[in-house]
């Protein structure tokens, strides 16, 4: 049986990526690690995975919960250097 550290060592996903994209859907963080493993996988998923992270940042910032906005401004910067192969993936955007 797998557990959740295996699932996130398999997704190519932080514990952090995965919590926004866990956050953004209202799903479980086991559901979203397998969400996060399919989507990555494509250029159009890594869009996605990036969207969802900016939703997470307007959200918290809508919120003015600016330690939330602190930590998924990192999350993003990390995910876009992990992911740096897409040109739809830049901070151009934010």
């Amino acid at each position: 049986m797998l557990t959740y550290e295996d699932c996130v060592g398999l997704c190519e996903l932080t514990e952090e990526e995965i919590r926004a994209i866990s956050e953004h859907e209202h799903i479980p963080e086991i559901v979203a690690a397998e969400l996060g493993a399919y989507l990555v996988r494509t250029s159009e998923g890594e869009s996605r995975i990036r969207r969802i992270i900016l939703d997470d940042i307007r959200d918290a910032e809508a919120r003015e919960d600016l330690k939330r906005v602190f930590e998924l401004k990192a999350v993003l910067h990390h995910f876009l250097e992990q992911h740096p192969n897409n040109p739809k993936l830049s901070t151009a955007s934010n």
